[in-house]
């Protein structure tokens, strides 16, 4: 399966225009933001949710995994992750999940520096964000490697930033509240993607989190 698997294009998934396909297991379903190969070999970005006591057989990240659970609890062998956790296993990694009460999350599946082997277990409602008060924001930093960023930034009321140029590319999930980018405006739920060299402004006028990921499509500037 093929979408939105262009990195030399911009690309949009909006939330009101979501489609759920059922996974290869019962109780898993999956609304696909990007995808680019079949169930074994994949580059992939979804939001997945797992119906109440639903599971899923063991499987092996080949490309690495990294998650953001936006409800419910998500349960593997190494923990129970609530609301607000991020989680990141490297290539080779493997688990066979569950969930007892239920739970969605924005999950990337394939992208992730084979050199890069940290596994992430990061509770985000109880960590140390960095608070800018004069920009009207609060940001944590999820990880990081090589030129590859990855962040929660949490927009106070009716802030507005001059355009940006991101030179290698810049990928946004809006967690939650309503943000403008560009013009456009972005609810809860909605995922965009804009290739390397790309200028964007970014605000909210009702306050927004959003999950923000730079530095990952260095590759693609020459396409941009």
């Amino acid at each position: 399966m093929k979408l939105n698997n262009d990195l030399s294009a911009h690309a949009v998934a909006s939330s009101e225009n979501a489609v759920w396909v059922p996974s290869p297991q019962p109780g898993v379903e999956r609304r696909i933001l990007e995808r680019d190969g079949d169930e074994k070999v994949q580059r992939a970005t979804s939001v997945v949710r797992y119906d109440a006591n639903a599971t899923f057989p063991r499987h092996v990240h080949d490309g690495g995994e990294e998650f953001l659970v936006l409800e419910g609890t998500f349960s593997d062998v190494t923990g129970n992750f609530g609301k607000g956790f991020y989680v990141r296993n490297p290539v080779g990694s493997s688990h066979a999940p569950w969930s007892k009460e239920g739970t969605q999350i924005f999950v990337k599946l394939g992208q992730i520096d084979p050199h890069d082997k940290a596994f992430v277990r990061l509770d985000t409602q109880g960590a140390d964000w960095r608070c800018i008060e004069d920009q009207g924001l609060r940001t944590l930093l999820l990880h990081r490697f090589g030129p590859e960023y990855v962040r929660l930034v949490d927009l106070k009321q009716r802030v507005q930033f001059p355009e940006t140029e991101f030179l290698a590319g810049v990928e946004i999930f809006v967690v939650s509240g309503q943000l403008e980018i560009s013009g456009d405006t972005r609810i809860a739920g909605d995922w965009m993607r804009a290739p390397a060299g790309s200028s964007l402004s970014i605000g909210s006028e009702a306050g927004a989190m959003f999950y923000i990921k730079t530095g990952h499509l260095l590759n693609f500037v020459d396409a941009a």
